[in-house]
């Protein structure tokens, strides 16, 4: 029985991929580094931020990364004002919530670009607990941010169910011993369910939660 719903943030309820690689393309340039389409793919595989910087750029400090890491957040801040939810997503935030089901946001992103998002969006409210890539060490495919998560909804990991797009994500709530569930084009839906997500949807105009119910049903 499904007790707590754990959501990712960039592609699952804010659509905001194609905004991060536009701010990241814009920054790396900025230092001097171009990347190629591909290349920026591994910003899209749900990591954290200095785990992506030193990934372009090596071998840099702490401090480097916060001072890279802030310039890039401040790009991207001129983008929030356009970012839009994926579609569907906040009818299935608002049945969750009718039901009582506690709901949980954990994000690799960090906890100013989260809490800024949600803000602009006005869909703080609807999450009882909020994990970013700040509150853990090890992003995913550590499934530690997902285990906080569950622990601050006092649910246990089985009891939770995850919805994410990234292959680093869905191994993640797997590897936490949580189901899950993807959001992703059928371009990306083939490496979600190698992974090990149950099931992949394009988005949520068709995941309704007795949808989402009947999917878990199935699979048991």
């Amino acid at each position: 029985m499904i007790k707590g719903v754990i959501f990712d943030m960039d592609g699952v309820v804010v659509d905001s991929h194609p905004s991060h690689m536009r701010v990241w393309r814009k920054f790396l340039l900025s230092k001097g580094r171009s990347v190629t389409d591909a290349e920026l793919e591994f910003i899209r595989d749900g990591r954290k931020k200095a785990e992506i910087l030193r990934y372009f750029f090596g071998d840099l400090t702490d401090d480097q990364v916060q001072a890279y890491g802030d310039e890039k957040d401040r790009l991207f801040q001129e983008e929030v004002q356009n970012l839009q939810m994926i579609a569907g997503v906040q009818q299935l935030l608002d049945e969750l919530h009718s039901t009582g089901i506690p709901i949980a946001l954990a994000s690799s992103g960090s906890s100013r670009r989260v809490h800024n998002i949600l803000d602009s969006l006005r869909l703080r409210d609807y999450f009882a607990t909020v994990v970013t890539g700040d509150d853990v060490a090890i992003g995913k495919p550590h499934p530690a941010i997902f285990r906080k998560a569950a622990a601050q909804l006092q649910i246990q990991s089985f009891e939770s169910l995850v919805f994410e797009d990234s292959v680093s994500g869905v191994q993640a709530a797997r590897a936490a011993g949580m189901k899950c569930l993807g959001i992703a084009d059928h371009h990306r839906a083939k490496a979600l369910r190698e992974a090990g997500a149950e099931r992949v949807f394009l988005n949520f105009l068709n995941a309704s939660l007795g949808q989402i119910q009947k999917s878990l049903l199935e699979i048991q």
